[in-house]
Order: structure tokens, then C-alpha cells, then sequence
């Protein structure tokens, strides 16, 4: 009987720390994650400020006086595009990452 209980503590203990194990991780990759995204949303923010530079600084001056909509919807169509890019760019990279984990 007492060696059915130790043997129950072991079992019980084992599971205790797999599941700290697991937490620890889930903690560990949503500090990865929080982290990715405020970095991500810098480098957006420093995106914005080099494209609307170029638009103001290349575009615009070719443009007739008063046409601020139109170098708004140039720059949106710049953001948008370069948004689908890289989104198109990052979701290749987890499929191949999932293929190469799965096999």
C-alpha cells in the first residue's frame, strides 16, 4: 500500500511539473509575441514617416496645387501594397516552418 502511494506522489509530482513546464512556456512565447508586435509596431511607424516623406518630397510636386487627396490616396495604395507584401511574405514563411516541423 505505501508503495502504491509513492508511486502515486511520483505520478502526481511529474504531472505538476510538466504542466509548469507548459505554463512557463506559454508565458515565454506570449512575451515573445508582445514583444514582436510593440517592435513591429515601431518599424511600422518608421515606415509611415519614410513613405509619406517620399510621397511629399517625389510625388507631390509633380501634382497640381490642391490635390491632397490624391497624394493621400497615393500613399494609402503605397501602405496597403506594402502591408499585402509583407503579409503575404510572412504567412509563406510559417507554412514552410509548419511543413518542416511536421515532417
Amino acid at each position: 500500500m505505501a508503495t502504491l502511494n509513492v508511486t502515486k506522489q511520483k505520478s502526481v509530482t511529474e504531472n505538476l511539473k510538466k504542466e509548469q513546464a507548459q505554463i512557463t512556456l506559454a508565458v515565454f512565447k506570449q512575451m515573445v509575441a508582445l514583444a514582436t508586435s510593440g517592435f513591429g509596431l515601431v518599424a511600422a511607424l518608421a515606415w509611415n514617416n519614410v513613405i509619406q516623406e517620399v510621397v511629399n518630397n517625389y510625388i507631390k510636386p509633380y501634382l497640381p496645387k490642391g490635390s491632397s487627396l490624391f497624394s493621400l490616396f497615393i500613399y494609402a495604395t503605397l501602405i496597403t501594397t506594402l502591408a499585402v507584401v509583407v503579409t503575404y511574405n510572412l504567412a509563406r514563411v510559417v507554412k514552410k516552418l509548419e511543413n518542416i516541423v511536421s515532417n
